[in-house]
């Protein structure tokens, strides 16, 4: 609705720098000495495939915008990359279609409510409200264009392989224990379909859903993700533009309104800045101009955020002056004139 105003004002950013890479990578691997040990919070265990994983494993990763990388501890470690895939997906489906028809069919005010909410869809007249929730998300799946279920899925895949810079593969086993136990989404799907939010047949768009969900990611793969959106939606690694810069802004507005769901305010509050979680234990933390944090561990507090991963990326918002909302005062002698 402010587009219209300001289109023809040229945009400007002024966003710092990060300290030296000495620095940050001795900070990073001091935040993984520091929670390594923490043992709050428990493994997802609603998708019993996800019951299975090592509450031990802990990885960081930090990509700078200029390419630079840094990891610790478990950072090259597999795992399903679940709802952050919503993240992305959503801004495939943006670059493609624009901005306003996405904002019109999904929304992007939280909905305060839990990710898997029916009531939310309920109580707003079928709008999804969001994209980083499960109906926001199936809606902006179904949205994906294509001329057969199989090539809507090449898409999907083909472009978070973009983002991540490398071919991206499905966890097979992931994808049955999901599609075996999916029974929310299939009656997220249907209520979708009966306000006239979804297209198509909504299994289908389930499926498709399900399928990117499954796709399998590492903590080093979701910070080459969010320093693509950090940089304008061109890859630090492969100089791959993946998406427009406009595209990229809108996305972390998105997730830094509804990207850790009810938590999201006081997430923003503690951390500031754009973030997104998923339930296998990742988070991707985005610094616009500068890079991402990639996090992975799989012990979850209750509303479904990696513990670890949370005191990590917070740690680090602190020491590297990540904070978005965080300034010194502005020092002038010359006094007001």
């Amino acid at each position: 609705m402010f587009e219209s105003d300001v289109s023809e004002v040229e945009q400007r950013a002024s966003t710092g720098a990060l300290p030296g890479w000495s620095q940050v990578d001795e900070l990073l691997h001091e935040a993984h000495r520091r929670y390594a040990g923490l043992d709050e919070g428990t493994v997802a265990d609603y998708i019993p495939v996800l019951a299975e994983a090592d509450p031990s494993l802990f990885g960081l990763s930090l990509v700078e915008t200029d390419g630079g990388a840094h990891h610790a501890g478990d950072a090259q470690t597999a795992f399903s990359i679940q709802s952050i895939s919503k993240a992305f997906v959503f801004a495939l489906v943006c670059d493609e279609i624009g901005h306003e028809l996405v904002h019109e069919r999904v929304g992007v005010n939280n909905t305060g409510l839990p990710f898997n909410s029916v009531i939310a869809l309920e109580l707003n007249d079928g709008s999804p409200m969001n994209p980083m929730v499960n109906a926001g998300a199936i809606a902006t799946t179904g949205l994906v264009a294509g001329g057969s279920l199989e090539e809507r899925w090449e898409r999907i895949r083909s472009g978070l392989s973009r983002f991540a810079g490398r071919e991206l593969a499905l966890d097979h086993e992931v994808l049955r224990s999901e599609s075996e136990t999916n029974h929310r989404n299939q009656a997220i799907a249907r209520l979708l379909q009966s306000y006239g939010r979804l297209d198509d047949d909504p299994a289908d768009v389930v499926d498709l859903y399900t399928r990117q969900c499954s796709l399998a990611v590492t903590a080093e793969d979701l910070a080459v993700m969010g320093a693509t959106l950090a940089d304008g939606g061109v890859n630090p690694i492969t100089g791959d533009q993946v998406v427009s810069a406009e595209v990229s802004r809108d996305t972390l507005a998105v997730l830094a309104s509804c990207g850790m769901y009810e938590r999201s305010g006081e997430w923003l509050y503690e951390i500031g800045l754009p973030a997104k979680s998923g339930v296998t234990g990742g988070i991707v933390a985005i610094v616009p101009g500068k890079g991402a944090i990639g996090a992975y561990a799989p012990r979850l507090d209750p509303a479904g955020n990696s513990v670890r991963g949370q005191r990590a990326c917070a740690f680090l918002s602190r020491a590297l002056g990540l904070n978005l909302f965080a300034s010194l005062a502005h020092s002038n002698s010359g006094g007001a004139s």
